[in-house]
This record gives structure tokens, sequence and C-alpha cells, in this order.
């Protein structure tokens, strides 16, 4: 598991989707102090929102292809710089 909030931004979705069920693994386990419980919840609800803002930019991709007439991918239109 990586150490700090920092790096976040630099997993990749299914790097920062492996550690968030890592953490719900330990948290269900039962088995972690009460300190690290707190420390691991923040841990994944950081990881939650890179990974939610990772599927919006991929959704957003899917949505800009074209079709053409027949409904087939013809290209894709560049995306808005957000």
């Amino acid at each position: 598991m990586a150490d700090k909030p920092s790096d976040i931004a630099t997993l990749s979705f299914e790097k920062a989707l492996a550690e968030l069920e890592q953490i719900v693994r330990s948290l269900e386990g039962g088995n972690v102090p009460l300190e690290e419980s707190i420390t691991l919840f923040g841990r994944g609800e950081l990881l939650k929102a890179h990974c939610d803002k990772l599927l919006k930019v991929a959704e957003a991709k899917v949505d800009k292809i074209r079709l053409d007439a027949e409904g087939k991918p013809a290209g894709l239109e560049p995306l808005p710089e957000a």
C-alpha cells in the first residue's frame, strides 16, 4: 500500500481499485486497531474519489466517439480541456 495521499493521483484505475479492495478486506476483517482503521478509511475515501474521477474521464471519452450515418464508429472528437 502506498504511503501518502498525494501519490493517489499517479495511480492507474486498476492499481487504485486493487488498493481500495485491500483496504476493504482489512477493515472487514476487524483485526485492525482503531487509529489504523480511521487512517485506512480516509485513504479508502481518497482512492474511491480517484477511481470515480478516472471512470468519468473514461465515460467522457466513450461519449465522444462519433458515429457515421449507419451508426458505426467514425472517429473521435477531441475532448474539451478540463
